[in-house]
């Protein structure tokens, strides 16, 4: 393992019905939630897309200001927050180093004994807040793909039901009035190399998925405004997206503000 797309991270001013969409039109269940991030003024859920997981939060209701919620003023609703990647025990310290090196601030330095991570100024890396954790490996299995999670609850999620429709992620889109400069910054601070998908958007290759950066057209901002979901069967998701009332088209569902394209 040297760079992987762990964990997505939106951000949603109604926790509940976001919850309900995705469970009812994704067949994506909830393994965990992570009281800790009370503590921002934040309640969560994280929900498990493959090996990786997919987490919304959004600002409590008594939580009178919270940097989730500015997020959501700041681009006119729901969308895209984190893109938080999982690295090795031997490469974690040199992205400390490499960020450092480069005056990068880190705006969270997490240590909770088995998990180690690093949010980074999102003004410094662009579009979004960039995370680059390490997990300690299942001891008895370093290779297997569904290792332990922290910010999932540890475990347990291997024991629930997965979605029968989403099976992962494959890509994590960001948008950017100057896409290439965008690219050129994620890839400095990722140290890999950066290449030309087949629509000459550029992009980051990661182990198990891709960071794609395109130009903005929704209006919004630059941001993370789409997703690409390995999907098991898209027909099913667009009757379900259509009597949920999203907005959907070419294999793209719009929800939790973001386009969601089925692979």
């Amino acid at each position: 393992m040297s760079l992987r797309l762990r964990q997505i991270c939106l951000v949603a001013a109604d926790l509940a019905a976001t919850e309900k969409l995705f469970a009812d039109v994704l067949d994506l269940p909830v393994c965990f939630r992570d009281t800790a991030v009370g503590k921002f003024g934040l309640e969560n859920i994280l929900c498990p897309v493959g090996f990786s997981f997919l987490e919304v939060v959004a600002p409590k209701a008594d939580a009178a200001d919270t940097a989730a919620g500015r997020y959501l003023a700041r681009r006119g609703g729901d969308g895209g927050y984190m893109v938080i990647l999982q690295t090795s025990d031997q490469k974690h310290p040199i992205y400390r180093q490499r960020v450092a090196d480069r005056g990068i601030r880190i705006v969270n330095d997490m240590d909770y004994g088995d998990f180690h991570g690093m949010q980074f100024h999102p003004r410094d890396v662009g579009a979004a807040i960039l995370e680059i954790d390490r997990n300690d490996l299942d001891p008895d299995d370093p290779t297997r793909p569904d290792q332990p999670w922290h910010p999932a609850g540890g475990t347990g999620w291997r024991d629930l039901e997965p979605s029968s429709l989403i099976t992962a992620f494959r890509a994590a889109e960001l948008q950017s009035n100057d896409p290439q400069a965008l690219a050129e910054r994620w890839a400095d601070i990722l140290d890999r190399p950066l290449a030309t998908d087949a629509h000459a958007n550029p992009c980051i290759h990661l182990d198990d998925a891709t960071l794609r950066f395109v130009p903005i057209r929704d209006g919004r901002g630059e941001g993370l405004g789409g997703l690409d979901l390995a999907c098991a069967d898209a027909d099913e998701v667009m009757r379900r997206a259509q009597a949920a009332r999203c907005v959907v088209g070419d294999d793209v569902v719009m929800a939790c503000g973001m386009r969601l394209k089925l692979v």
